[in-house]
C-alpha cells in the first residue's frame, strides 16, 4: 500500500463522487466517470484512493500530450512479416487492465483519442490494427476523466459516452470546510497513523467491491424498474438509449454494493442524477395562447382579433395645397 495515498473512506463531503466511482469499480462496463469542477476539489485524490481499493491497486495516468501509439500500443510490422508472429508493445490501455486509468483535463485531449478511450472503457477490449495485421487484448479498467469547465467543454457526443458524471463545486459551508481541512492536516502530519485509523473501513469496502462484482450476474430487472428508467430518461429528453442502459447497469451495481437481493426503483432513483446530469437536454416550454382582452371597436370592425395592436391615435393634420393638373393650366 502506498503510504502517500489518502484513504477513500476518509474523504469528507464527497458522497456523490464516492458513489459514482464505486459503481464504476463494481461494473467498469458502465463506461467511466467524468468529474468536472474547479481546481482543489479532490478529483485526483479520489481517483488515487479508489485505485488502492481494487485488487491490483494500480493507477495509470494518461499524460495530456499522449499519442495514439502511447495509448493503444504498437505492432512491429517488420517482425510480423519476418517471423510470422505479432510482436505487440503494450500501451497505457494494456497497463491499466484491472486498475484505474486516470485522465486529467480530458476536455483538452484530441477528440479521436477520447473516442478510443471511451470505446475501450465500455467494451473492455482493445484492438490494434496495422496494415492488415491485428491484435486484441483485454483492457478492463475504471476510467476516470476530470475537467475544469472554465478551460473548455467536451462535445455532446463525447459527453454521452461517459457512463456517469459528477459535478464538483467549491464549498462555502464553514463547518464542512473545517472538517475537510482538519482531515487533510491530520493525514499530512502522520500519514501512517491516519491510514491505520481507517484501515478497517478500507478493508471492509474493498471486500464489498469484490463481493458486488461476483454478484452482478445474479441480478435481473423487473417491469417496475424498467418503467421508472424509461420515465426518467424521457423526462430528461435524452438522445438515444444509452442513458437507459447505463442507468440499469448503475442501479444493478448499487444493488450489488448494498448487498440487496434484487434491483429496486429506489436503486434507480439513487443513480439517476449521475446518469442524466451530462445527458439532460433543455427543451423550449410549450407556447401558450395569449391572454384574452376586452374587445374594442377596432376588433369588431375587422371581424378578427389583432392581438397586440396599438389602438389608433390622432396625429397632426397638415393642410396640403392642391396642385392642378398641367393640362388644366394650359386651358
Amino acid at each position: 500500500m502506498n503510504q502517500n495515498t489518502f484513504p477513500f473512506t476518509a474523504l469528507v463531503a464527497q458522497a456523490p463522487l464516492q458513489q459514482a466511482l464505486l459503481l464504476a469499480a463494481v461494473d467498469p462496463s458502465i463506461g467511466g466517470v467524468l468529474v468536472s469542477g474547479p481546481r482543489g476539489t479532490a478529483k485526483s485524490t479520489a481517483a488515487r484512493a479508489l485505485a488502492e481499493l481494487l485488487p491490483e491497486g494500480k493507477l495509470v495516468t494518461l499524460p495530456l500530450g499522449a499519442s495514439e501509439e502511447q495509448l493503444i500500443g504498437t505492432l512491429d510490422i517488420q517482425s510480423a512479416l519476418r517471423d510470422g508472429g505479432v510482436k505487440f508493445s503494450p500501451g497505457l490501455l494494456a497497463k491499466a487492465h484491472l486498475g484505474v486509468l486516470y485522465v486529467d483535463e480530458v476536455n483538452l485531449l484530441p477528440n479521436p483519442l477520447v473516442d478510443q478511450l471511451l470505446d475501450v472503457a465500455a467494451s473492455g477490449v482493445n484492438i490494434i490494427e496495422r496494415d492488415g495485421i491485428s491484435h486484441r487484448h483485454d483492457a478492463r479498467f475504471v476510467l476516470i476523466g476530470t475537467m475544469n469547465p472554465e478551460e473548455g467543454e467536451l462535445r455532446p457526443q463525447l459527453l454521452d459516452r461517459f457512463g456517469l458524471a459528477v459535478e464538483m463545486s467549491n464549498c462555502f459551508d464553514a463547518g464542512v470546510r473545517q472538517r475537510i481541512v482538519k482531515s487533510r492536516l491530520a493525514f499530512d502530519t502522520d500519514p501512517e497513523e491516519f491510514r491505520v485509523r481507517h484501515e478497517g473501513e478500507q478493508t471492509s469496502l474493498g471486500q464489498c467491491i469484490h463481493a458486488a462484482r461476483a454478484a452482478l450476474s445474479s441480478f435481473d430487472f423487473d417491469d417496475a424498474v424498467h418503467a421508472r428508467v424509461s420515465e426518467l430518461c424521457i423526462e430528461a429528453h435524452v438522445d438515444g438509449l444509452r442513458a437507459d442502459i447505463v442507468m440499469l447497469r448503475a442501479a444493478r451495481a448499487l444493488a450489488a454494493l448494498d448487498g440487496a437481493s434484487n434491483v429496486t426503483v429506489m436503486h434507480v432513483e439513487r443513480v439517476a442524477d449521475a446518469v442524466l446530469k451530462h445527458r439532460r437536454r433543455e427543451t423550449e416550454s410549450p407556447s401558450r395562447e395569449p391572454a384574452a382582452r376586452e374587445s374594442t371597436p377596432h376588433d369588431a370592425g375587422s371581424g378578427e382579433s389583432d392581438w397586440g395592436a396599438m389602438p389608433p391615435e390622432p396625429t397632426g393634420i397638415a393642410k396640403v395645397k392642391q396642385v392642378r393638373p398641367l393640362a388644366a393650366k394650359k386651358a
